[in-house]
């Protein structure tokens, strides 16, 4: 899972849901209706492999002139690749499925539900599909095994929300699963077959901070700061275990004398 990290801190659901939490106890697919593959269309400010973001984005306080947001967003960047980028902190209630006939108080949004939104194309296209079908799964394999959720049982789209009585009218994902033989049944399946070979695993932590970087990382990432050659975002530093092992590896090396 290919799985970055820039919260959507203006958008008006975190804003007012900043000091609530919720324990997730399922997860719930989106598509997003709107023919534009590009993680632009929703996510801003660029972070370097966003792209220019459009003026519609969702890190404002209406998204795209409503009130919504979902925990994240599955994607193209702007070099065409496939990214998971998650906009909202996992345990914090999102506005993402609309009101069911349960009503405000029992549905997706209220319920403990993680929220990610697939973003379409004009669902022709099988090698976008299957590239967003596979992130998904990794996705759903990773908060299945940390939050102790069935994915059998734990797991659904929009369209099987409104049917249980948790989210508006909307028939994601089925209007475009079916097209390439996938069905939500399947998909549950795969995220099962998923955590079975260890997937879970596949999402490296984030360091935000240099107080959050592990001991033998802290003086190399004090040093790139210091220097100015390490800003990060508003969303902090963003940098995973990987890319610390490798700054470490330069700066013993005196790459940053």
């Amino acid at each position: 899972m290919n799985l970055k990290k820039l919260l959507l801190t203006n958008n008006e659901c975190y804003i007012a849901n900043k000091n609530k939490k919720h324990i997730p106890k399922g997860g719930l697919l989106h598509s997003t209706g709107a023919n534009n593959p590009y993680l632009s269309r929703y996510i801003a400010p660029d972070d370097g492999l966003l792209g220019k973001p459009s003026s519609q984005h969702w890190n404002q306080v209406l998204a795209g002139g409503r009130k919504a947001c979902v925990h994240a967003f599955i994607g193209k960047l702007k070099d065409g690749g496939v990214a998971t980028y998650q906009v909202l902190p996992w345990d914090m209630p999102c506005w993402g499925s609309g009101s069911g006939s349960l009503g405000p108080t029992k549905n997706a949004n209220n319920n403990g539900y993680l929220q990610v939104e697939i973003c379409e194309d004009g669902l022709n296209d099988k090698d976008y599909f299957d590239l967003v079908y596979k992130e998904a799964i990794e996705l759903f394999a990773y908060w299945s095994k940390k939050f102790n959720w069935n994915p059998l049982t734990d797991i659904i789209c929009h369209s099987e929300g409104h049917k249980k009585g948790m989210a508006s009218n909307h028939a994601d994902v089925m209007h475009w699963f079916p097209k390439y033989g996938k069905n939500m049944d399947l998909f549950r399946q795969d995220v099962k077959k998923e955590i079975e070979q260890g997937g879970e695993e596949m999402a490296e932590k984030v360091y935000n901070t240099l107080s959050e970087c592990p001991d033998y990382a802290k003086p190399t990432i004090k040093k790139l700061i210091d220097k100015k050659l390490l800003n990060g975002s508003s969303n902090g530093l963003n940098l995973t275990e990987s890319m610390l092992r490798i700054l470490v590896i330069t700066d013993r090396a005196g790459l940053y004398k």
